[in-house]
């Protein structure tokens, strides 16, 4: 090769269009190049060695897979940057792209801002939030250095004994389609004219993002994670599918396989939905990747035939296998099925074309390091105050008194003392949720953040006198005269399977406590939760008011500004709350549906009824 004769290569020059640069390139690769594009390996298992002589496409960290504990952007972007080197550092200068879980916010870093999760912003009905927090968490997540977020997931939620519940905007196919707008925040609006279905990324403060999980993953039978969607064609197309021709026609670069099934079939095997309906029909030109160690499940045994995994997956149409940890023996596997012909070469030409694409559209090429002045964006004022919003318009007044004509919010601020209790007013990480700096969450101050008790002190008056048990005993009310109590109670962290629950109730005796409250003192009850829970007619009739607060993330004053009468609710449930556990699914619309509070419910302080 004469010297230069690289820089002249067509997919070096940015002016020349993305499908030639990405022809060209894929012209010049070799199997193992392309293989090695296709690969998607853990941060904890990515050395800069790993990443060169494999010629590694992708690095992820899973959830919880974070360098250190309290990690600041500045050390994230340190280590992604010491990736992306080793691979400008191989034969044709192929950038990696690094991808992260940022949720709700840029929630693996410590300090970041920590958004309502996605129930919540359903509950609000707000697109222009969803956009503009879709905005917020790409500049924190790219000050990162990262530039792909495995988001949102667009599951349309049909029964909340699932354990991803709250990651879904909604029970209601229309509200879910409505905030997809996020995408838009995240990777920014196409131009007039752009091509549907081909992937767009607006610059260097945009990140690609992910809809997620393709497709049916609301939907399992009983709520069972990565179980079974019983539902014909048509149902599927209309109440599952619908979302993802919103994100397609905003140039969403990737989508992610569901490890759920269609009539027993596994997702992440399904060539008809994957490729005959995603690719062709729907037109997405960006590409398909894998969930989490996805193949394993599906060979039983779990990994028995890893080998015949492979090849089902890749042939169904998946472009990027997030392996994690085994990928040299998925790139082994890979290459013997190529060799064999089991794999064709042009399904694997056709999958790194697609990745190409996207990393080509993410300007990725031209910039492929970490932009340092973005630093300043994480967690900071503005995007603080964009969240407190949107826990604000999130909250959903479900009761406001005891007497419909003496409303018992907002909360008098003056008051001579008052009682807080339960097991979620200080606790920022109950608050939050999973995926939150660790995969599950965690108790206790886990970030930086305000608390329900934090944001009460702030708020009221400086004669208040704020005493807060977190569970009061009897001996709490003696020779006290207490104006009203405020208890916050609700659900620990979890994610995915460990969040399915048959039963619902609320946890650590959470009802106990507010009835023991409730009995004593005028209270307010707020449910920190990912979804509807089990009220008891006898607690709901003892308290004098009622909120469902979702999870709000790291900005609690959001809930303050409300009780206290700064603003008015919003919130409308984005789910329906049944009264039985027995009573689920229910569907709305049904002649049987007989709910606690119906899909749409929410009040005002002045307890007159929001409409739908």
């Amino acid at each position: 090769m004469e010297p230069g004769m690289a820089e002249n290569w067509i997919y070096k020059n940015p002016n020349e269009p993305v499908e030639a640069r990405t022809k060209d390139l894929l012209s010049r690769m070799t199997v193992k190049e392309k293989i090695g594009q296709m690969t998607q390996i853990d941060r904890i298992v990515a050395t800069p060695t790993a990443v060169c002589d494999h010629f590694i496409g992708s690095i992820l960290s899973g959830g919880g897979s974070i360098p250190l504990e309290k990690v600041l952007s500045s050390e994230w972007a340190d280590m992604v940057d010491g990736y992306q080197k080793a691979a400008l550092e191989t034969r044709l200068g192929i950038p990696m792209i690094y991808g992260i879980d940022a949720v709700h916010g840029n929630n693996n870093v410590y300090g970041a801002t920590i958004f309502p999760h996605n129930i919540g912003l359903g509950a609000t009905r707000d697109a222009d939030l969803a956009h503009r927090i879709g905005v917020a968490t790409a500049l924190e997540v790219r000050a990162s250095g990262i530039p792909y977020d495995f988001a949102p997931c667009v599951a349309v939620a049909g029964d909340p004994r699932w354990g991803r519940t709250y990651e879904s905007y909604s029970e209601d196919v229309e509200i879910v389609r409505n905030m997809t707008s996020i995408v838009s925040g995240l990777q920014g609006h196409p131009p007039q004219g752009h091509p549907n279905g081909y992937p767009f990324v607006a610059g260097r403060t945009k990140v690609v993002a992910c809809a997620k999980h393709f497709v049916g993953d609301g939907g399992t039978d009983k709520g069972i994670n990565e179980g079974n969607t019983i539902m014909p064609y048509e149902d599927l197309k209309k109440i599952h599918m619908a979302p993802y021709l919103d994100c397609i026609s905003r140039g969403v670069c990737t989508v992610m396989a569901s490890y759920s099934s269609w009539n027993g079939d596994k997702m992440h095997s399904h060539r008809f939905l994957q490729t005959e309906v995603l690719k062709e029909k729907l037109g997405f030109k960006g590409f398909v990747i894998s969930d989490w160690e996805a193949l394993e499940r599906l060979s039983d045994p779990y990994g028995s035939n890893y080998r015949a995994s492979i090849s089902s997956a890749v042939n169904a149409g998946i472009d990027m296998i997030m392996v994690p940890f085994k990928y040299e023996a998925f790139i082994a596997d890979l290459t013997s099925l190529v060799e064999s012909g089991e794999v064709p070469m042009a399904r694997v030409d056709d999958a790194v074309e697609r990745i190409l694409r996207v990393k080509f559209v993410a300007g990725l090429f031209e910039y492929p390091m970490a932009d340092r002045s973005l630093l300043e964006t994480v967690g900071c004022k503005l995007h603080r105050e964009l969240a407190r919003e949107a826990v604000r318009k999130s909250l959903v007044l479900l009761k406001n008194a005891k007497d419909p004509k003496k409303p018992f919010l907002p909360l008098d601020r003056n008051a001579k003392k008052i009682l807080v209790a339960g097991t979620h007013a200080d606790d920022l990480g109950y608050q939050c949720g999973g995926w939150t700096i660790s995969w599950v969450g965690s108790s206790g101050r886990t970030t930086i953040g305000t608390t329900i008790l934090d944001a009460i002190k702030e708020a009221v008056g400086d004669e208040t006198e704020v005493v807060f048990e977190q569970n009061p005993s009897p001996d709490t009310f003696t020779g006290q005269d207490f104006s009203y109590a405020i208890v916050a109670v609700g659900e620990p962290p979890y994610v995915e399977s460990g969040g399915d629950d048959p039963n619902l109730i609320i946890s650590f005796n959470g009802s106990e406590i507010i009835s023991s409250v409730a009995d004593r003192v005028p209270t307010l009850a707020i449910l920190i939760s990912g979804r509807p829970l089990v009220i008891e007619p006898s607690l709901l009739e003892k308290v004098d008011a009622l909120v469902a607060a979702w999870l709000p993330g790291s900005e609690g004053g959001g809930i303050t500004d409300v009780i206290f009468g700064d603003h008015e609710f919003h919130g409308r449930l984005p789910i329906t709350w049944f009264r039985s556990v027995d009573q689920l699914p229910m569907r709305y619309g049904e002649n049987s549906y007989d709910p606690l509070f119906p899909l749409g419910f929410g009040l005002t302080s002045k307890n007159v009824k929001l409409s739908n």
